[in-house]
């Protein structure tokens, strides 16, 4: 019996593939008025035959046939919704690392700097780090080819590669006499996608900035660093922050959702036929011992961070705070092409949250909404427009579309009014009705 595996993903932007999605081949009868459609089908792929033909013999200039297969594609997925596109086959490879979450690398964030390479920080616990590179160096060279030239991303691509590879970098540093030539040999690196702290000894702070396969163990081994430090009786609760994290694997999702909850539904997806509605379940097992969590979301929060914060909040596990999320309520399917071929990345679903309700181009709002102040000059660049502002987007599934709201974080805490409410809450210095969440309002499990 032929089946047809392909991966699922969740992204405003990016997104990746790691959970299995098994369509089984359905019989079909076609009656006349199908195959009047097929037909006509034909006589429409005839016509693209025709036009490339003509293209490629009567071109001002010889076109490469690949090219122009490539962007006929890659304009037919276009005009689907704008998470539909075509990956080539590098495109895909970078999609796959990204979503990993692990690579053979140096362990170094660089930035672009006057046409150099500037290092932001090191990596702990990696060999760029036992190398002694450090924050501020400048790379100048890689294995003696100049850096000055390349763009970025081919920089990031040279400094990668197979783990126990040597690579040399040239790099100049302020107060030294003369360029450093240090050797690196490359080790496997993991991307920190949950990051954490005690905030006032009494408070864990976990911050999840995207969904790869590294999350959900992330989130874990967070609980565990924090309970370590802080006794039961001292820990107030969790602030979950999942501000501009803009989505990624769906499975992954589902675990960080679980990890909060006993039981329930966390998500539904559903697809153009009835047959292919998917549901996904808590298992028993609350990570934080449910203990109080507060979750802080904007309109940089987009696809997985929405899912987390619509089933947590359905189940009434949670309060919200933030601004409204970006809205992207649809799931991209990355199906291989084969050796050299690429993927494509199709949108076959909606996802719904344990309530039904779907979010797509309308988003998850907060239970208490919280904006931030932002410097005058940055006014007009804080605000995410959202799904519901792409053209050619999925429209939403009922009720009125809802545009973007404000995505900006004060780079200094102090001055994060949602975060400082949201401990507030949690120590018992500040009063809302919405917290704790009401759970006679809860979605019954």
């Amino acid at each position: 019996m032929m089946r047809k595996t392909s991966l699922i993903l969740l992204g405003a932007a990016t997104g990746a593939a790691m959970t299995l999605l098994v369509v089984q081949p359905r019989t079909i009868m076609i009656g006349a008025s199908a195959k009047a459609a097929v037909a006509d089908t034909y006589k429409q792929l005839n016509l693209f035959g025709d036009v490339f033909e003509r293209v490629r013999a009567d071109y001002v200039e010889k076109p490469d046939d690949g090219k122009l297969i490539e962007t006929a594609i890659n304009g037919m997925l276009a005009g689907l919704d704008p998470h539909s596109s075509y990956m080539d086959s590098k495109s895909f490879r970078d999609m796959q690392v990204q979503t990993r979450g692990e690579f053979g690398g140096l362990g170094i964030e660089v930035t672009m700097e006057d046409g150099l390479i500037k290092v932001v920080a090191p990596i702990d616990e990696t060999p760029a780090a036992k190398a002694g590179i450090l924050a501020n160096d400048i790379i100048t060279k890689l294995d003696d080819e100049q850096v000055q030239g390349l763009t970025l991303n081919q920089a990031v691509e040279k400094m990668r590669g197979p783990v126990n590879t040597k690579i040399k970098l040239t790099v100049m540093r302020k107060g030294a006499d003369k360029p450093l030539e240090l050797s690196i040999i490359r080790d496997v690196i993991r991307v920190r996608a949950v990051r954490s702290k005690i905030e006032g000894e009494d408070i864990g702070y976990i911050r999840m900035t995207q969904f790869n396969e590294q999350t959900t163990e992330g989130l874990k081994k967070a609980i565990v660093d924090i309970t370590a430090k802080l006794s039961d009786d001292k820990l107030k609760g969790y602030v979950l922050d999942l501000r501009n994290n803009p989505g990624g694997l769906l499975d992954q999702a589902i675990s960080v959702s679980d990890a909060f909850l006993q039981k329930g539904e966390i998500v539904s997806t559903r697809g153009r036929n009835a047959e292919e509605t998917q549901r996904f379940n808590a298992r028993a097992g609350d990570l934080t011992k449910g203990k109080p969590v507060i979750v802080l979301i904007n309109g940089g929060s987009a696809s997985a961070s929405e899912i987390v914060a619509g089933a947590l909040q359905d189940h009434r596990r949670v309060t919200v705070i933030g601004t409204r999320s970006f809205g992207k309520g649809s799931v991209q399917t990355i199906i291989p092409l084969g050796s050299g071929n690429g993927a494509l990345r199709l949108t076959t679903a909606r996802y719904f949250t344990p309530s039904g309700r779907s979010i797509q181009a309308k988003g998850i709002s907060p239970d208490i909404e919280v904006l931030q102040d932002v410097p005058d000059d940055l006014k007009s660049k804080t605000d995410t427009k959202g799904e519901a502002s792409l053209r050619g987007h999925l429209k939403a599934a009922e009720g009125t579309e809802q545009t973007g709201s404000q995505s900006y974080i004060p780079p200094d805490a102090k001055n994060d009014k949602a975060l400082n409410m949201a401990m507030d809450l949690l120590r018992g210095t500040q009063v809302n009705s919405a917290f704790p969440p009401n759970t006679k309002t809860a979605v019954p499990n």
